[in-house]
This record gives C-alpha cells, sequence and structure tokens, in this order.
C-alpha cells in the first residue's frame, strides 16, 4: 500500500466519511481489505513488536505558506538512518488516569520516540555539559571567582554560574521533548506539531508529526530557548534578589517559621503527575544529574509518597481516598500550625465542581474530599476567588469546562467555634448569599466559574461554626454544605429574573424548555399569559417567530442587523443580549461597544440575563449557546471600556444602573 499528497478535498470525502462506521466490537479498519479489526488484535501485534510507521508527507515552508509534499525514498531513508547511542528504557505507566499507550506496545519512554528524535535529544544532552564548561570559561573571564563551588553545594562563582544556565538549556531539552515524540499529533488550525501533553495523560496516537528539532518556528531546540528566555525576561530584573527552591514532603517539613504559605495540591485522582513526569525526568536527569545529584539519584520519579486518591496504585477506590484524605489533612494540619497569623493561606484548586447528580443534589468527589481535609486540619475558608490559568480553548470544547483555577482562600479557625444548627445555615445563606453574589457578578466573575466562585462566601458560613448539626446531631457533611450552597444560589439566580421585563422572562421561560428549537403555539400562548405578555406582542419585540402553529426563538443571527434600540417601542433585556451576541460575532468588540452605549438602560440586566441563560445551558448541555452566554460577560469590561471612550460619558449603568458624569479630560 502506498499514500499519495494531493491538494483539496478529495471527490469521495463524504462517502468516506458516512462508511467509517465499524462491525460492532472492533474500533479499526484494514486500509487494503477493509475488514473490520478488533482492539484486542491490534494491542497483540503491538505487544509482539510488529507495528511500525510509515511517513506520509513532508510539510515544507513556502513562499505563501505551507506546502505539502510526496516522501522520497531519500526521505524515508533519512528518517531511518539515525542510530541514537541512548534510549530511555524507564517503564511508562501500564494504567494511567486519562489513558496510555503500554496497551500498544509502547511500553518504555524510549519507545515514543523515533530514533531521528532519540538521536537528537541525546545530542542536545549531550551539548549540555560543553556548554557549561564554555560558559563558566566566559565567567571567569568576565571576573567571576573561580571557587570550584558548585550551584548545588550553595556555591555563587563561575562553576554555579555555568550549572545555571546549564538547568535552563535542560529546560529547553525537555520542553524540545513535549514536541518531538510519536505521540504528537499535527493541528491543522496552524499547521504544525501539537505536544506530547495535549492533556495530562499518554493516550496512543495513530498518525503523528515530526518536527525539525535543529531548526524552525514550532518544535525545534532553537525555538524552546528563546521560549525559555521569553520566561525569564518578562519576570523583570531580579538584580539582588535571592530565592531558595527545596524538596520535601509536605506532610512533614518544618523548612521555615511562620511562612506565608501559597500552595497548588495535588487534585484528588484527576491526574498522576509522578507518572507522567517521568517523560521529562528521563531527559532532565541525562543533563542534570551531575549539577544535581540528590534530585536526581533515583532512576525514575518516586511515586509511593504521592498525594493522589489513584485505585490502580492503592487497591481500590476506598483504599485510595482514605489515602488521599488522611495524608492530605495531615500536611494541611503541619501548613495550619505553620502558616503566618497575619497572612491567609491560599490553595489553588483547579477541580470541577459538579461532578455527579443524584437525589441530594450535585457534588463532586475531588471537592468534598478536599475540603473535609481542609476543614479537619482546622482550617476556615474565607473565600474563594477564580484566576485565570486555563487554556480557554477547553471551553470550546465542553461549556462546562473551567476556565480557572480556584484560590481557596483559609485561615485558622477560632478555637472558641460555636456549633449551629442546619436551619441556622440555610438562613444564613439565603441571608448572606445574594449580596456576595451580586459582588462576584460586579467583578465579572465569568458564569462558568460563578458556581466555584460562590462556594467561597457559602463556605465561610458553614466553617465559621466548629460543626453544624442536624437537628439529631449528626453532622452536616461538606457534601450537604455544598448541595445547599448550589441550592441557595439557583434560587438567588432565579430571583433576579424579577429585573427581566415580562417579554424576557417569557423568553427565558421558553428557551430553558426548548431552546431554540419550535414548541407548540397553544404552550407559547398558555405561558405568555403567566408572564403578563402575549405571543403577538413577543413576536412584535422581534424575539420570536410564530407561524403554521409552531413557535420559536430567533437566534441571533437571525436578529436584523438594522436593529436600532433608540426605535424600539418594545425594548427588551432578551433582544439587548442577543443583539450583542450578533454583532459582537460579526463586528467585533468595538461595534458591540457601539451599541452596548445605547443600551445603558437595561445593560445591567442583561449581564444579569446572561449569568442565568449560562446557567440554563450548562444544566441542559448547550455547549454552543453556553459559550456565547459566557464570551459576552468575559468581553463586559473591554465593551464598556471602549463603550467609555467612544461616547467621552462614563455609563455607570453598564455596571449599577447609576449614571455618573465623565473624569475630566
Amino acid at each position: 500500500y502506498r499514500f499519495t499528497v494531493k491538494v483539496g478535498a478529495p471527490p469521495d470525502a463524504a462517502a468516506a466519511r458516512a462508511g467509517t462506521k465499524l462491525a460492532r466490537g472492533a474500533n479499526f479498519r484494514c486500509l487494503v481489505s477493509g475488514v473490520p479489526i478488533t482492539p484486542g488484535y491490534i494491542k497483540a501485534e503491538g505487544m509482539a513488536g510488529r507495528m511500525g510507521a510509515r511517513l506520509l508527507a513532508i510539510v515544507a515552508e513556502g513562499d505563501q505558506g505551507r506546502v505539502y509534499l510526496a516522501p522520497t525514498e531519500r526521505h524515508v531513508t533519512a528518517a531511518s538512518r539515525a542510530r541514537p547511542e541512548w534510549k530511555p528504557e524507564a517503564s511508562v505507566p501500564e494504567r494511567l488516569t486519562g489513558g496510555t499507550c503500554y496497551a500498544y506496545g509502547l511500553t518504555t519512554f524510549g519507545d515514543l520516540f523515533t530514533p531521528r528524535q532519540l538521536a537528537a535529544l541525546n545530542m542536545f544532552s549531550d551539548l549540555i555539559a560543553e556548554a557549561r564548561d564554555r560558559v563558566r570559561q566566559d565567567a571567569i573571564a568576565a571576573g567571576l571567582p573561580d571557587d570550584g563551588q558548585h550551584f548545588h553545594a550553595g556555591g555563587a562563582g563561575a562553576n554555579a554560574y555555568a550549572d545555571a544556565v546549564g538547568v535552563y538549556l535542560a529546560f529547553a531539552v525537555s520542553k524540545t521533548s513535549n514536541r518531538a515524540s510519536t505521540l504528537c499529533t499535527f493541528k491543522l488550525s496552524v499547521e504544525c506539531p501539537g505536544d506530547t501533553f495535549g492533556r495530562q495523560a499518554l493516550p496512543m496516537s495513530w498518525d503523528f508529526a515530526e518536527a525539525n528539532t535543529v531548526a524552525g518556528p514550532s518544535g525545534s531546540f532553537d525555538s524552546m530557548v528563546s521560549n525559555t528566555v521569553a520566561g525569564l525576561l518578562a519576570n523583570g530584573s531580579t538584580e539582588g534578589a535571592f530565592g531558595h527552591a527545596y524538596q520535601a514532603d509536605a506532610a512533614a517539613q518544618s523548612i521555615v517559621h511562620h511562612p506565608v504559605i501559597s500552595t497548588d495540591p495535588p487534585y484528588y485522582d484527576n491526574i498522576g503527575y509522578a507518572d507522567l513526569s517521568d517523560f521529562f525526568y528521563v531527559w532532565l536527569r541525562r543533563s542534570l544529574r551531575s549539577v544535581f545529584p540528590d534530585l536526581f539519584a533515583t532512576m525514575m520519579v518516586p511515586k509511593a509518597e504521592e498525594l493522589v486518591a489513584t485505585p490502580y496504585r492503592h487497591g481500590t477506590r476506598a483504599q485510595a481516598e482514605a489515602f488521599f484524605m488522611d495524608g492530605m489533612t495531615l500536611a494541611l494540619e503541619r501548613l495550619a500550625r505553620q502558616a503566618h497569623p497575619g497572612f491567609p493561606v491560599t490553595i489553588y484548586y483547579a477541580f470541577k465542581q459538579a461532578e455527579r447528580r443524584d437525589d441530594r443534589g450535585v457534588s463532586s468527589t475531588g471537592w468534598e474530599t478536599f475540603l473535609e481535609a481542609v476543614i479537619d486540619a482546622g482550617f476556615a475558608i474565607t473565600g474563594t476567588w477564580p484566576m485565570r490559568t486555563e487554556l480557554i480553548t477547553n471551553l470550546k470544547k465542553k461549556s462546562s469546562s473551567l476556565a480557572s483555577s480556584i484560590v481557596l482562600v483559609c485561615r485558622r479557625r477560632p478555637d472558641d467555634a460555636p456549633l449551629s444548627t442546619r436551619r441556622r445555615l440555610v438562613d444564613a445563606l439565603r441571608t448572606e448569599l445574594p449580596p456576595a453574589l451580586v459582588h462576584l457578578q460586579r467583578g465579572n466573575v465569568a458564569p462558568v466559574d460563578l458556581a466555584q466562585a460562590a462556594i467561597g462566601p457559602g463556605m465561610a458560613i458553614y466553617t465559621r461554626y466548629a460543626r453544624v448539626l442536624h437537628t439529631g446531631g449528626d453532622r452536616v457533611t461538606v457534601r450537604e454544605a455544598l448541595a445547599l450552597i448550589n441550592r441557595t444560589l439557583d434560587e438567588i439566580l432565579a430571583a433576579q429574573e424579577g429585573d427581566f421585563d415580562a417579554d424576557s422572562r417569557w423568553a427565558l421561560a421558553w428557551f430553558e424548555q426548548h431552546g431554540f428549537e419550535a414548541g407548540e403555539y397553544g404552550s407559547a400562548e398558555t405561558l405568555s399569559k403567566a408572564k403578563n405578555t402575549s405571543v403577538s406582542g413577543l413576536a412584535q419585540a422581534g424575539i420570536l417567530h410564530a407561524q403554521a402553529g409552531r413557535v420559536r426563538l430567533l437566534r441571533p443571527d437571525e436578529l436584523p442587523e438594522d436593529w436600532d434600540p433608540a426605535k424600539d417601542e418594545r425594548l427588551t433585556t432578551w433582544e439587548a443580549v442577543h443583539h450583542l451576541i450578533r454583532v459582537k460575532e460579526r463586528s467585533g468588540e468595538e461595534a458591540a461597544a457601539r451599541l452596548l452605549h445605547r443600551l445603558a438602560v437595561v445593560a445591567g440586566a442583561a449581564r444579569e440575563l446572561c449569568y442565568r441563560l449560562y446557567t440554563v445551558c450548562e444544566r441542559k448541555q448547550r455547549a454552543a449557546e453556553a459559550l456565547d452566554y459566557n464570551g459576552l460577560v468575559k468581553s463586559w469590561p473591554e465593551l464598556a471600556r471602549l463603550a467609555v471612550r467612544e461616547a467621552g460619558t462614563v455609563q455607570a449603568a453598564l455596571f449599577d444602573g447609576e449614571p455618573r458624569a465623565a473624569p475630566p479630560r
């Protein structure tokens, strides 16, 4: 069999896509015969060492972009001629959260690279020693003392300086390995190789892109050195500043007295960092074993002490959860005792809250277990704030993906904290959460992060007490408290509907049931009576289409482009939101900002409606619409800023409904 490279879509592309359904139990199809193949056969062939790779195409830089060429025999020979002196023999995890390629015969980390990739990474690793020697000589010539002390021993002379440069070069080699493995797929959107770690796993890749590691803008060692330097320069000047890094067990360390603590702990069973870090460790050890002999004393990363709840390491899920809970509580208790009394402890956590749903509400084992450990350690949670740390592309794949890490703000709970009852907790949530939620919305917390951020003021109430008890004396668990917080949050968002006009309240209720799909006219008319409006009036308002006994809401791209809110005799909050989405999508933020300025009278309610609509979309799993509403809220501060610049007047109604005079120029 052979492959041919051609430009454009194949004429039979539609037929090929239509014929991809395989027989029951088969995930593969023979390219030659078309016969379905079971995964078990493929895995057995891979484990027997009979799986190979075929060069499909050469992607080169052309005068007007990338060009795709069929490989010649010379290309094929060049790809297979490399003979690396060494390859990592450390084992790929046989079981791994998120997926592993082990079952297909890629059982060592050396198997994850082509011979040419291994030869390149070997070369760059070996050259680090030569580079350190050259840097040392240049440092002595520049006047640094030749004290013979290396970096790991506390040196500050020429040897230590050369070691430090070697560390950053090793980082560049490590980053190169992420773009130079057989698990790197080709990113069509930017026409370049992707990363090995597109997610925190080592899943099998059936076609891969091999970057030019010597030169080029994507995946080369040169580009990784540039990225490393850019990261250093972005930190600004550090002249005169000194820092120290130590490796220690969090449950047993005693590095300093009264430290200011900010930590990013393991995420329950979400990521097996120790297993994954072996991918980089094997290359860092080859480059830096002489620089940090203690850090790289072991052949692979130690794993037994890693605080993750992975059943495949601890036997059962219950044993894994007990290991995590006991270890996390012990570590946090130590941090609570050590923490500086004048500063809060901040804990970063990027674990999605909504994981499972039952008759007691939505809960997350990860969140429950982690929060239990925080509380049992003696902390009171005084806030939870989202911090932008995650790739926003996640939101395009699934609307419910977190855009942020969540920062838990904690302080020691007073020893004399009182007891409380469940009724008192519920009353406090209903009293204190509404203003806290308004504060979060005005702070422009994105809808995708609102439920997580709302945990802060809710858990601040729950953890101000030593215990919260049912009437029978049993403790109200963290899971129950989270369910109460989520329920109260839904009630508050529902109550905000009172700020909307009657037409928008009808549209929201209809959207929750039907989305943008059509429904029966009779049902629409019945709902309109309950919302004090009418279907004919809603059609006049320009938010729905009614025909042949069917009614449906108009999508943003169906709304009229010549709409003028000043001439709209029946202006609705619903229209404001969806015209803003339409204009922002078609004409950009500046055009949307001009429209927002003209909508100042309903702007505050429009943003509240976005939060409510996002909640509906998340519950109904309407990812595309959720992305629109989340994106509009995220853009709101920039739209408001552009509106002010355009109009020359500060419209505080964009935020709180009260106009203010413009500042002097």
